[in-house]
Parts: C-alpha cells; structure tokens; sequence
C-alpha cells in the first residue's frame, strides 16, 4: 500500500503529469523562439534568451519564474523575504526597478555612431515620425477600454503604446513607472517585436513604397569632426534637460555611453559598456523577460490584447516614417529613398540593416545602411522623449 501510494505521489510530481496545456503551448512558443533565434537568425542575442525563459517558466510544479518578495511581519514588524525562483530574483532585480534599461541604453550609446544623424539633421523627422505609433496605440487602448470591455487605465495605455517604438529598454523602463502589472506582457511584445523586424517591416514598406522610390539612390553623407562627435550627447542631454527631465535617465544613460565612445579618452570604458556589460545585462534581461512567457501570466484576454496593440503600434510606426519620407520628397529637390523611413523605429541596428537590404534588392548598387541609420537613432531618442512625453503627462492627468 504504500508503495503505490508512493508511486502515485511521485507520478503526480512528474511533469507528465503536472503539465497544463497552457504550458505544454506555451512551452511550444518558446521553442518557435529558439527556433526563429538559431535557424533564421532574428535577434538571436535576444529571442534565444527569452525563449528559454520561456521553457524554465512553464516548468510545472517548481516555480523557477516566481518573484521574490518582501512583506512586514505583523506580530514582530520585522521586514521578511521570500526568495523566489532564479528567473523571479533576477526579474525583481533588474527590471521590476527599471535598472536594466538603463544600463542596455549605457551600452546601447557606446555602440551607436550618431555621424550619420548629425550629418543628416532631416532624418531626425524620420525618426520623430515613427513615434506616431506611440501615441496612435494609446488611442487603440482608450478605444478598448471603452467599447471591447478591457480595463486598461491611462497609466496601462501609455505604457502598451510605447511597444509601437520597438524599444524594449524604454518600453521596460516607463512600464515599470506606470503600470507594473502588464510590465511583462510589455516587455514581452516589445522585443519579440524588435526580434521580428525582419518580417514585419518588408511587406509594409513593399505595399508603401513603388519600385522606382526604392531604387532611389542617396548622395554619401559628409565627414563628420570630432567636436561634433562630443559636442552632440553633451547638447542632447542638456536639452532634455531643460526641456523633459522625465526622460533625463534614459536620454542621460544613452549619451553618457555615446560620450565613453566619441570622447577618445575612455576606450577601455566604451569597450566595456560596449562588450562586458551589454552582453551580460542582455542575457540576464532575456531570461527575465522570457519567466513572463509563464502561461497563467500570458495566456490571457488582457495580455493578447496588448501583443496586438503592440504589433498595431510598430504597424503605424513604420508606415508613418515612410509616408513622412515620401511627404519631404515632394517638398525636397534632394530625394530621399522612403525605405529609410522605416528605420525611424528604434530597434537599432536591425530595422537600418531592413532598409539596406530592401534597397539592395532593388539596386545591388544603392548603399542605404549609413542614410537608414540617421533616423534609426534619431528613432531611439525619439522613443526615449515620448516616454518622457508620457511619464510627465500621465501622472498629472491620470
């Protein structure tokens, strides 16, 4: 008897027998994602972390993906802890807090050449235009709320439509401000997003665009000098300064980056926010966002919800940036291919590497990477000053 007994608990232990099918799905998902990092190559710095997140999350009966967390003991008022799961401590530590974000946009600025923007100061509009996803996406989240019964308050849409950038630092960092709640749903679709530039973009800019426009050919940008290498993250930052200081930490932590790599004095600090810190933070980052690929967390009405307002979001973005790119042709003698358009999202440097690529297909003589980055990181700053934009007016008229 207790043999069987024994038998019988320790069947009910096994994940055979403690799968849901929310899980057994979910654990599917997050093999596709491994599947799209390794076979075609989307991302795979992010989507092959996360989707192996996403396995650990679904693992049934430990829980690998819980939080910890800490409550007052009421009978002796001390301060308790419960250590959760290693996904859950690393979540708690680096995103419930917005410091990952900080830190990938640390990195992200010692990687990123701004000469192309600064040589280009009009793909900035680009890169201003992409943003319209934002705040079309907040329109789509009000528009839910009030006549598809979902219950998404202000803080919640402003925090959904920052997706539209695809930026998932900054997407991670305001909805750690204004709604943690759906924080993982967030951080989920923004860098699956990100990830999938690759086949998202192509047949917008294909259904946006004729083939004369793509094969337009752009003069090569002009040398840009060392001063005005260091003089722009300095004026930047003083900008946002005085202008949005909501978005000062993430404005500050890209330019702070950017000044390691143009100030030529701190090659061994550029390297290693460039190297070392990116790469480590990337890691734990993917692994933190995939334990919210967890299925009694995603597999919900709310949470698809925001995945398609995302997608809905990165849609407008890259339309906008095309149309506004066709709009200045008509008003410009110089041309511009409205390929680079669709770069002014913030998913740098895989949406200015789309661009190039679609142009090369048309022309394997029109060299589009360096004109495609100039809005790409005009799309970085632009989505960190609509996050400011968001954090500033949110509290008050929320």
């Amino acid at each position: 008897m207790q043999i069987t007994r024994f038998l019988t608990e320790l069947w009910y232990e096994t994940g055979i027998a403690a799968a849901s099918l929310g899980q057994i799905v979910m654990v599917l998902v997050s093999f596709g994602l491994i599947y799209l990092a390794i076979r075609k190559q989307f991302e795979p710095l992010l989507l092959l972390p996360i989707g192996f997140g996403g396995i650990l999350a679904n693992v049934p009966v430990v829980d690998i993906a819980e939080i910890t967390r800490s409550f007052v003991n009421i009978e002796n008022l001390e301060v308790m802890t419960e250590f959760g799961g290693f996904l859950g401590q690393i979540y708690g530590f680096g995103i419930d807090n917005g410091l990952f974000p900080l830190l990938i946009f640390v990195g992200v600025g010692s990687l990123t050449d701004f000469g192309p923007l600064i040589a280009n100061p009009k793909s900035a509009l680009l890169g201003a235009a992409a943003q319209v996803g934002i705040f079309g996406t907040l329109i789509g989240a009000a528009f839910m709320t009030t006549y598809l019964g979902f219950d998404f308050t202000l803080a919640d849409a402003g925090s959904i439509a920052i997706i539209g950038g695809a930026d998932g630092p900054t997407a991670i960092f305001v909805a750690s401000q204004l709604s943690a709640d759906y924080l993982g749903a967030i951080a989920v679709a923004a860098y699956s997003y990100m990830a999938l530039v690759p086949i998202i973009q192509p047949p917008i800019v294909k259904a946006l665009t004729s083939k004369t426009e793509r094969s337009i050919r752009m003069h090569q940008l002009r040398e840009v000098s060392r001063l005005e290498r260091i003089l722009f993250p300095l004026a930047a930052l003083t900008l946002c300064v005085l202008l949005l200081p909501s978005a000062t930490p993430l404005i500050g932590a890209l330019m702070f980056g950017n000044l390691l790599r143009e100030s030529g004095v701190t090659d061994r600090l550029a390297s290693a926010a460039g190297n070392e810190l990116i790469n480590i933070v990337t890691i734990l980052l993917g692994l933190a966002i995939g334990s919210k690929l967890a299925a009694d967390e995603f597999l919900r009405p709310d949470t698809l919800a925001i995945v398609l307002l995302g997608l809905v979001a990165f849609i407008l973005g890259t339309a906008t940036g095309i149309l506004i790119a066709k709009v200045m042709n008509v008003f410009s003698k110089t041309k511009v291919n409205p390929i680079i358009g669709a770069a002014g999202v913030s998913a740098v440097p895989m949406a200015a590497r789309v661009a190039h690529r679609l142009g090369a297909e048309e022309d394997p003589r029109n060299h589009l990477l360096m004109h495609a980055m100039g809005p790409n990181v005009a799309g970085v700053i632009g989505s960190a000053v609509a996050a400011g934009v968001l954090l500033t007016v949110i509290p008050i008229v929320g």
